[in-house]
């Protein structure tokens, strides 16, 4: 009569096998296209703590792109050292991360592909842009893009001028400096136009701005618009220091 396997040993076998079809199995290829489909903050930037094969995967420029002033060595692939320039390189459905701290100057980066721009601290006060005096904005939008985790800050004109496409803006802050000048600033314009005609089907793929979880200081009004659409579904909390906005401007 043949004895059976000991228990012990079919567990051990069951965790071996356990262990062969671990995710780290996987090759760089096959890690990277999952990385792919995370969302840039906080779950991509979180695998990038796990391990150093995690962390070269989960940074590589083929899944973002990086704004950092203070890197030297500009050679280094995905690395820019403003935001222009990372803008001209990127390439459809990109995402660019701007480094924290110090000062990023944007004035009239036009955005003509669907990126997504993502500040890289904990707070969107850790990573601020500056539209200097004199331009229309710090950045202009003519296509659908995700602005997430930064501070745009504007002398004069605006922070955010919308031309079209579906702009979303989350959990950022936008300010407008008080100066005499102060009922020329919004914090965001938008110009878009629509066909007289709009279907019910098309709409969904409209030209529109959402904003959610966005403090909102200074300037004459939150959003002006000078097109075809129209402020909708408004929701403010109001804290001592400041007015955080959800809102959508979109096709009626």
């Amino acid at each position: 009569m043949e004895v059976g396997e000991p228990k012990w040993k079919k567990l051990a076998k069951q965790s071996e096998n356990s262990i062969n079809s671990s995710i780290n199995n996987l090759d760089d290829g096959c890690l990277m296209h999952i990385f792919s489909f995370l969302s840039p903050l906080p779950d991509r930037y979180n695998t990038a703590l796990v391990c150093h094969r995690w962390r070269f995967l989960a940074c590589h420029p083929r899944l973002w792109l990086r704004v950092d002033r203070s890197v030297k060595d500009h050679s280094e692939p995905g690395v820019y050292a403003s935001i222009d320039t990372a803008v001209s390189a990127a390439r459809p459905g990109d995402t660019i991360l701007i480094s924290a701290g110090g000062i990023h100057r944007a004035s009239n980066i036009q955005i003509k592909k669907p990126i997504c721009l993502i500040g890289a601290g904990e707070l969107p006060d850790d990573t601020t842009l500056i539209c200097s005096r004199g331009s229309d904005s710090a950045l202009e939008f003519l296509s659908t893009c995700k602005l997430a985790n930064l501070t745009v800050r504007a002398e004069l004109g605006c922070c955010l001028l919308h031309r079209s496409g579906r702009l979303t803006i989350d959990g950022c802050i936008l300010q407008c400096e008080s100066n005499p000048l102060d009922h020329l600033s919004h914090a965001i314009i938008t110009t878009a136009s629509s066909p007289d005609v709009v279907s019910s089907v098309l709409k969904s793929s409209s030209d529109s701005v959402s904003v959610s979880r966005t403090r909102i200081e200074g300037g004459a009004k939150a959003v002006l618009t000078s097109g075809t659409l129209s402020l909708q579904q408004v929701r403010v909390i109001c804290t001592r220091t400041s007015l955080v906005f959800w809102f959508n401007v979109e096709h009626s």
